[in-house]
């Protein structure tokens, strides 16, 4: 009689607490990698703070604008974002006083891209559906 049974090797599986700390350091190292210095640092802590996100691509912009925002910048900010959604915005350009330019999806709270008054100039903004002057 011809022997029918199966047999399959078996491997076992990580454990749950080593798949988590593998997981969660991959995920810290890009914070890390983005909070280089204490300034970008702080910049975070006061947007989690005012509830106003900034994208990689604005965040990337600031940087290479050597835009710095303040928390008096970064609460008018998040004021402006909190009319706009009032109103029903979706897609907002804030122009503020101190010649700083944000496109803001308002639904995410999320700042798209950012301008000084270098990049303001001369410029066409499309895909928004208001403005916020501050």
């Amino acid at each position: 009689m011809p022997d029918n049974r199966i047999y399959n090797s078996y491997q076992p599986l990580p454990t749950l607490s080593s798949s988590v700390q593998a997981s969660n350091k991959t995920k810290a190292n890009p914070v890390a990698n983005k909070t280089t210095n204490g300034s970008n640092f702080n910049q975070l802590l006061q947007q989690e703070i005012t509830g106003v996100k900034f994208s990689q691509h604005a965040l990337q912009r600031l940087d290479s604008r050597k835009i710095q925002l303040d928390s008096t910048q970064l609460s008018k900010l998040s004021q402006a974002v909190e009319k706009a959604a009032q109103k029903g915005a979706k897609e907002s350009l804030i122009l503020m006083n101190d010649n700083l330019a944000f496109v803001v999806s308002v639904k995410n709270k999320t700042v798209i891209t950012a301008m000084d008054g270098a990049n303001i100039k001369d410029n066409v903004f499309t895909n928004i559906d208001s403005a916020v002057i501050v």
